[in-house]
């Protein structure tokens, strides 16, 4: 499904204990521990290349990263963890203004829309289900360039008995067990959508509104280098849907899809050894699911714990997602991009 794109396998643990930080809570000793890159060493040649991050870089873009979290004077609660702040400065290539900028965006969607960003839970029932099933996979093989791939699967969703917002959740949830990885924090992600058991239910599954709002909170609040994204057999009724979606991305992101007729022109692209046995790799889809539920259930204490984190909400702050978005429109109506089909 769409959503996949916008959005949307932890083999490493290098996480410290979360913690908290901002004016309600005590900054003495947060910093204190030693940060030790778990970055491998082919990341750490692609993070000085493409992030210019090294050591010193790195050790004064987080220091400035923190004293801005505690300056700020509507941050009530925050992560302030190495790992944590570095999504933010990843993704930004160490601009610590941009990093800033996206952290307060990060933390403001997650209040102003808790339907999709709170309480992301494994063993609710619902997203237990949707993730079962096969809907949204993280790729237990990276592809070539060291890249995450995740991969959807639209007939394992059924839009008459889960909603939208259950929809997002899962793709929330999948994000956030990802995030704290360095290698994929460096190297990015990849999307692969099999479209080929969306039907009409899809079409209504979504208002424009909600779609508008959570394409914004993605592009410009969701700490994730996104690199490609690919879609394999999409029905022909579906086209509008896709190119709806698609006119409401940013220029950059609108040039990093592919779309493919077929899975065998999508193996020209992707290594077909990393995809599910179903589509001509070699792990079948319900032991790649068996093992990341393993990973979901590790860290349910750690995504539920980013609850605790607070930012007061203004009008300014809040104005970024609400309705207001006035550079989307003109791709909505009536100037969708044509999807170029290989």
């Amino acid at each position: 499904m769409l959503f996949v794109t916008l959005f949307a396998v932890l083999e490493t643990e290098v996480m410290q204990q979360p913690k908290l930080s901002g004016p309600a809570a005590s900054s003495g000793g947060d910093y204190d521990y030693p940060y030790v890159c778990g970055l491998s060493p082919a990341m750490k040649v692609v993070a000085k290349e493409e992030l210019h991050e090294d050591e010193n870089i790195r050790r004064q873009a987080l220091a400035q990263f923190r004293e801005w979290i505690e300056k700020h004077p509507h941050i009530r609660k925050c992560r302030t963890d190495p790992v944590f702040l570095l999504r933010f400065l990843r993704t930004k290539k160490f601009s610590v203004p941009a990093a800033c900028e996206m952290l307060e965006r990060y933390l403001t969607i997650r209040q102003l829309f808790p339907q999709w960003f709170k309480q992301l839970d494994i063993n609710d029932p619902a997203i237990n289900e949707i993730f079962e099933n096969g809907y949204l996979v993280p790729l237990p093989q990276r592809d070539a360039t060291g890249r995450q791939v995740l991969f959807s699967v639209a007939a394992k969703f059924d839009p008459y008995k889960f909603t939208s917002v259950q929809m997002a959740r899962v793709h929330s949830l999948i994000c956030e067990a990802l995030l704290d990885d360095e290698d994929s924090q460096v190297a990015g992600y990849v999307y692969i959508n099999d479209e080929s058991g969306m039907n009409m239910g899809f079409v209504s599954l979504w208002s424009l509104t909600d779609l508008r709002s959570i394409v914004k909170c993605i592009q410009n609040s969701t700490p994730m280098r996104h690199k490609e994204t690919h879609f394999v057999n999409i029905p022909h009724y579906a086209n509008r849907i896709i190119e709806l979606g698609v006119s409401m991305l940013s220029e950059k992101l609108k040039k990093r899809i592919i779309v493919h007729k077929n899975v065998e022109i999508l193996k020209t692209k992707i290594d077909p050894a990393i995809l599910p046995k179903e589509y001509g790799g070699t792990v079948p889809m319900a032991d790649m699911i068996a093992e990341f539920k393993q990973k979901l259930l590790k860290r349910r204490a750690a995504i539920l714990a980013l609850d605790d984190m607070r930012i007061e909400v203004t009008k300014d702050v809040a104005n970024f997602a609400g309705n207001d978005i006035g550079d989307l429109d003109a791709g909505v109506v009536g100037s969708f991009r044509k999807l170029e089909v290989d």
